[in-house]
């Protein structure tokens, strides 16, 4: 048995051991340990060093808030993870842990030496050191502080563990496992509220688990505890152990994060280590109780000081002591009976050094039957120990006055500055804190979400009070959700409520500049090191955030932000709620990426989403690209043909005979109702009252600054719905910024907006025969040139589906497109690959069809437009509604700039050897003799082969570029400067003939 483990005691399985090991050395635990409470078990307090100094430290917590324990924890190859807190790991067998932040030895770190040179390093030191002579940042800054920055070790190996995901909708989350949580969960769940408990720890109970001597309702708290849980898995409540929230966002949005699998010897096959949970509650209960304030005075670092309440925990849930000689420093009643529990233990406790002259009765009576000394209205001036504390310096305050020193010899020192409300997950909300000057700290104000806050959350102490509000709260919740309930009242014997007073820092005797009481332990902050911040000019306690780095520690300031609030507000002269709080932000406790990034890992680290007609492109062989987030057939090679090879034969196939083209993967938008044509009318550049329903028109979507954003053919299908289509990798910005539109500037109108793009599969036909391929499979309307003539549409059936059949074209050629449900996509592709096989139809990809394009200057917004391209920069000025009163971008367009000569236009290129193909992207100048550097007038924004015209062209952006058409421009490349002549973007049958067949 450990020397400080007590037989017997705690919650842990005694009769289950569990070998570890710390920085190589091998060690025994329980079944039920943490890191911290086995290597406490040993004696062992140092476990760490600090970030700045390097000082040696150990756990000041037993939970999730502690700032100081930080390990590196592995179970081997690629399984390594740093920062990881030694008070929440739980043992399992054969898990390697280690110390961070240490050069050498942990008990002998060369480190230290920073820890003498202190007076060096004062807060912001950096700014100032790191600014001369400049020429040493690359060579000598930069490197250092690189080399220092960071905690821990980064893993390197690829993490071979699977992370999950989860949605779930719940009536009632209630966060936090403690007694006001699970109370409120007892209440609503009797009251028929779905609900869900979750507690970042592996067992429910809280602050119970560490307070066994409570009675409620004439049961021992962990008897009753047993019996609540009982009843709320037979009441169906989902209960959540190991489950942190990590985040509350926009309506009722929590995240969770759930540890699976940390905590077992062995590994499950498959079995993902952690879960992230993405919850939707109805309502909102946060339990989440408080943390207890470290007190700030010299030394207060030093491993073996720790809060009184982590003491507490360690002997009740674990069984450990966490020292034989103890001193108590506390000006809360908290710590009082924390030391009892101690001292019943067999934990010698030297004294009770408590900050208050004026003590209830009742303590002090407890502490003499003890037979421990209590020291009233004292104040600790220093401690000493190099690796732990061996002694504690406490001086008399009389008057504001601190008195003679006394030295009292202990192996721990146990404070507590009383107890914070834990509002990181309040705070995600926005809600307003207020300033309760009473408890001297923040308490919960305004609300923006429907959530409730109960129990120590909102600033009560004792069992009884946290009860009684948590069942407040769990029945106002159920009430919220229409069912009647009145809250149950409880009984509790051997309540410990307790009162306290708040000190920023402690007095003292030292000179000020000799003190060094620490903040925030993890980053070596001190109240001196706030007070300069103040002094050189940080008025903001945000500025002195980062000036000094206090808070943004791995805790997230849990246990620095208040007392450093308190000193920053006193330097500055102003009450604390005129200095505010730094901002908390999620996650509430440091969560891997593999929770964030879930199944997206590997091949599914980008989602890749495949239409309805992949199946045939991958069986016939097809070369993917990427386009947006989809997977396209890029090109269809046959016989080892390469690219170029096959885009000239998919080219000439399509235009002599008919080829075909999954075309699914283009943005559809529904705008429907009464006023649909009002919103097309304000939204697009083009006029749309006009247009008939069965026809088409082409669009340009603009942004407010008057450059394109989308174009797309758009149909008119009755006189209040409109079918959009819109760039595959626009579809959903062209979305967003209708409803954006629609929600805010046009709350009027009666549309309604729905992404279609995954409801219809498209396939396009293309080429003199794609009418002989349609006919005999399109039911209900007459496809004929007459009937149906180019830019025209109609709902229909084809090949035995439902089809909205639209007769348009992107190559220039006679065209149509097929558009089914979804679900029918491959079979509508087979038909008509079976039904144009005697006209030699051709499956064709992205490529080809971006030569089809090209020939017939068509764009492509994103590639011939850069965010800068208005209509008229594109040739498209024929689509500005030139009566329309108004649209969005239209006032821009007559910005002066906009309107001014020497805009870049798009044109063609021709280049005068068409077997030379220009780059895209390359540079454009007209004179390629000018002197360095060279004014480049443009750049060449597609390029391409063209088999139909047996030579290259290109289309290019062009200071001036219509007027110059004739011109030659010339086009710098690696192999030399090609000279190329600007023409035309339409190299193909420039009447639209073939458009018309």
């Amino acid at each position: 048995m450990s020397q400080f483990r007590i037989p017997g005691k705690g919650r842990v399985k005694h009769d289950e051991k569990v070998t570890f090991s710390f920085d190589g050395r091998r060690y025994e635990g329980l079944r039920g340990d943490t890191v911290a409470s086995a290597l406490l078990a040993h004696g062992i307090h140092l476990m760490g060093r600090s970030f700045k100094y390097h000082r040696p430290r150990g756990p000041v917590t037993a939970d999730s808030a502690e700032p100081n324990a930080l390990i590196g924890t592995s179970r081997g190859a690629g399984r390594f993870e740093p920062n990881t807190r030694a008070t929440v790991q739980e043992l399992r067998e054969g898990l390697m842990c280690e110390s961070q932040n240490r050069l050498g030895a942990l008990s002998f770190d060369l480190g230290a030496v920073n820890d003498a040179l202190h007076p060096l390093f004062p807060a912001g030191f950096y700014y100032k050191t790191f600014m001369w002579p400049r020429s040493f940042w690359d060579r000598l800054y930069e490197p250092v502080i690189r080399r220092a920055a960071g905690l821990g070790r980064a893993p390197s190996e690829v993490d071979p563990d699977r992370y999950a995901s989860r949605y779930l909708h719940t009536d009632l989350l209630v966060v936090g496992g403690g007694p006001a949580g699970i109370a409120a969960a007892l209440e609503a769940a009797r009251a028929g509220v779905r609900v869900t408990l979750v507690d970042e720890t592996p067992e429910m109970g809280g602050s119970l688990l560490s307070d066994p001597e409570v009675e409620i309702d004439g049961q021992a708290a962990w008897d009753w505890l047993a019996a609540a849980l009982d009843e709320l898995r037979a009441r169906g409540v989902r209960l959540m152990t190991r489950t942190t929230a990590i985040g509350y966002y926009h309506q009722n949005m929590i995240g969770l994060c759930e540890k699976l699998t940390d905590h077992l010897d062995t590994l499950p096959e498959n079995a993902p280590r952690e879960r992230m949970w993405r919850v939707r509650a109805t309502r909102v209960v946060l339990a989440q109780g408080a943390l207890e304030k470290p007190l700030v005075f010299h030394g207060n670092d030093r491993p073996g000081v720790m809060l009184a309440g982590a003491a507490q925990s360690y002997l009740h849930r674990w069984g450990v002591k966490v020292g034989e000689r103890a001193v108590i420093v506390t000006s809360h009643d908290s710590a009082w009976h924390a030391a009892f529990d101690l001292a019943e233990a067999g934990t010698k406790i030297v004294a009770i050094v408590d900050t208050r002259a004026a003590l209830a009765d009742e303590l002090r009576a407890e502490a003499r039957v003890r037979g421990i000394e209590v020291l009233a209205g004292h104040t600790v001036t220093g401690t000493r120990g190099r690796l732990r504390v061996a002694s504690v310096t406490v001086n008399p305050v009389e008057n504001g006055r601190v008195g003679d020193p006394r030295m009292l010899h202990c192996d721990c020192l146990l404070m507590s500055g009383g107890w914070t409300p834990s509002l990181h997950l309040f705070s995600h909300t926005k809600g307003s804190l207020q300033w309760d000057e009473a408890s001297r700290t923040f308490l919960p104000g305004r609300m923006t979400e429907d959530c409730h806050i109960a129990g120590a959350g909102r600033g009560l102490w004792g069992y009884l009070d946290a009860l009684s509000d948590g069942a407040e709260a769990g029945a106002a919740a159920a009430r919220a959700l229409g069912h009647a309930v009145e809250p149950t009242g409880f009984a509790v014997a051997h309540d410990r409520p307790g009162t306290g007073e708040s000190h920023k820092e402690l007095p003292t005797d030292r000179r000020s500049h000799r003190v060094r009481a620490f903040v925030d332990f993890q980053n070596d902050v001190t109240a001196k090191d706030l007070r300069l911040a103040v002094r050189e000019g940080m008025r903001s306690i945000e500025h002195v955030k980062r000036y000094t780095t206090n808070g943004m520690a791995t805790d997230q300031g849990k246990m620095s932000n208040i007392n450093g609030l308190m000193i920053a507000s006193d330097a500055v002269g102003k009450a604390p709620p005129e200095v505010g709080l730094t901002t908390f932000r999620p996650p509430y406790t440091p969560t891997s990426f593999g929770a964030f990034a879930g199944y997206k890992r590997g091949a599914t680290f980008e989602v890749t989403r495949a239409t309805p007609i992949d199946a045939f492109a991958e069986a016939n062989g097809a070369v993917f690209e990427p386009v947006s987030l989809w997977r396209r057939a890029w090109y269809f090679p046959q016989g080892g043909e390469d690219m170029e090879a096959a885009v000239a034969r998919e080219c000439l196939a399509t235009r002599g005979g008919v080829g075909i083209f999954d075309a699914s993967t283009l943005g559809k938008i529904e705008v429907a109702g009464p006023d649909a044509v009002e919103f097309m009318n304000r939204m697009y550049t083009n006029p749309w009252t006009k247009l008939a329903p069965g026809r088409c028109r082409y669009g340009v979507l603009l942004g407010e600054d008057g450059y394109i954003r989308d174009d797309g053919v758009i149909g008119r299908l009755s006189d209040d719905l409109f079918h959009v289509t819109t760039t595959t990798g626009g579809a959903a910005r062209v979305l967003n910024m209708m409803e954006d539109y629609l929600q805010t500037e046009w709350p009027d109108l009666d549309v309604w907006l729905t992404s279609t793009t995954e409801q219809w599969a498209t396939v396009a036909l293309n080429g003199p025969k794609a009418r002989e391929v349609l006919d005999g499979l399109v039911e209900g309307v007459d496809i004929s040139a007459e009937a149906m003539p180019h830019m025209s549409v109609a709902e229909c059936r084809v090949a035995g589906f439902r089809a909205r059949l639209f007769r348009l074209s992107f190559t220039g050629e006679l065209g149509f497109e097929v558009n089914v449900p979804a679900r029918h996509g491959l079979a509508l592709w087979e038909a008509l690959m079976e039904a144009g096989k005697p006209h030699g139809i051709t499956p064709y990809g992205t490529e080809t069809m971006h030569v089809l394009r090209a020939e017939k200057g068509f764009i492509i917004v994103g590639q011939d437009t850069d965010g800068t391209v208005t209509p008229d920069d594109a040739g498209l000025g024929w689509a500005i509604g030139k009566k329309k009163p108004d649209f969005v971008g239209k006032r821009s367009l007559a910005r002066p700039d906009l309107v001014a000569g020497g805009r870049k236009q798009l044109v063609g290129l021709m280049t005068e050897d068409g077997a030379v193909k220009l780059e895209e992207g390359a540079q454009i100048v007209l004179d390629p003799d000018q002197p360095k550097p060279m004014k480049m007038v443009g750049h060449v924004t597609s390029s391409y082969r063209s088999a139909t015209l047996g030579r290259s062209i290109a289309m290019a952006l062009i200071e001036d570029g219509r007027a110059r058409e004739g011109e030659t421009v010339h086009v710098p490349m690696p192999d030399g400067v090609v000279r190329a002549k600007v023409t035309s973007t339409m190299f193909y049958d420039p009447d639209g003939e073939r458009l018309k067949l």
